[in-house]
């Protein structure tokens, strides 16, 4: 599988707008994806993703604004967008009486792939999904982590250059998940740019270049994990190791003003911390200067959870 080259961004948004009635669904997002990035589409249930992915994958109409795939409008170009793109939905129909090498040369042929070429991309598809040895298996009798990799192995029968992937995730094992990472990172190493959406944000983490959280429709935040922290950094979450009682260590650290919900067991302190650098060492010195025995003090990074919980509020529409 190889991706079409092209310079400019992948995946382009601009000032989505999308109203259902009095409810508006996608409000004003704008993002961009470069070539062969992975990019994590965060938010709660209602937020947007689902309508901004139906947009960009040619099946729902924008009330304004315009979204690309590689340069191309899918609202003034579906057509030619279509055969660039790969679309996952969260649900997808399937032909239980049909096993997976003809359900996916039904799709193949749907794409006008002829000939040896659709011969070549059955064979290679089936490979990367490991459906091979499931070739003339019944669609019913697969489990739910083969139906994902047979609806993965319809979205790229077609060779596209950009996939968007709902909650590819949903409802599969462990290791089936596991799997699922591994191919999409296979996938962008090869240079196919992913926009990908799921609930189980540790994977996100793992598996995506940069991210962007959406919340009752309108984009908060954008950027790789980390520069979406140092916009956030406005505490730092701090955490003591005390060789010892902690007592007398949250006693010292309690009444500062710059700490905030300090808790304190089994030789642990955990507090969030307001201010710099200089806060911080000033903590540090209060605590040995009481001869207080401090195997580690770090900052812990916040996980992309944390960050999803700083910024969205838990409103749903």
């Amino acid at each position: 599988m190889i991706a079409s080259s092209w310079n400019g961004p992948a995946i382009e948004l601009q000032r989505l707008c999308r109203d259902f009635g009095s409810t508006r669904a996608v409000n004003d997002v704008s993002f961009t994806v470069p070539p062969g990035g992975v990019f994590g589409y965060i938010g709660p249930n209602g937020a947007g993703k689902t309508t901004s992915m139906r947009i960009l994958a040619t099946l729902e109409l924008p009330t304004s604004g315009d979204a690309f795939i590689q340069g191309l409008s899918a609202i003034n170009d579906p057509d030619r967008v279509r055969g660039r793109l790969g679309f996952m939905p969260d649900g997808f129909g399937t032909y239980g009486d049909t096993n997976c090498a003809e359900y996916l040369d039904f799709f193949a042929r749907s794409y006008g792939v002829i000939g040896r070429d659709r011969t070549r991309r059955l064979r290679r598809v089936m490979e990367f999904t490991g459906l091979d040895q499931l070739a003339y298996k019944p669609i019913r009798g697969l489990s739910k982590g083969m139906k994902q990799r047979l609806c993965l192995g319809r979205a790229l029968i077609h060779d596209p250059a950009v996939l968007i992937l709902d909650e590819p995730a949903a409802g599969l094992d462990p290791r089936a998940r596991i799997e699922l990472r591994q191919m999409i990172r296979a996938l962008a190493a090869e240079g196919k740019t992913i926009l990908i959406s799921s609930h189980i944000l540790t994977e996100l983490a793992e598996m995506c270049d940069s991210v962007g959280i959406i919340e009752r429709g309108c984009l908060l935040a954008t950027g790789t994990v980390e520069e979406i922290r140092r916009q956030l950094r406005k505490t730092r979450n701090i955490l003591v190791r005390i060789l010892g009682d902690v007592a007398p260590a949250v006693k010292l650290l309690q009444p500062h003003p710059a700490v905030d919900q300090l808790e304190g067991e089994r030789g642990l302190i955990r507090f969030h911390l307001h201010g710099g650098d200089d806060v911080q060492v000033e903590l540090l010195r209060i605590l040995t200067d009481a001869r207080i025995d401090v195997l580690d003090y770090a900052t812990v990074d916040e996980s992309l959870e944390d960050v999803f919980l700083q910024i969205t509020q838990g409103h749903v529409q």
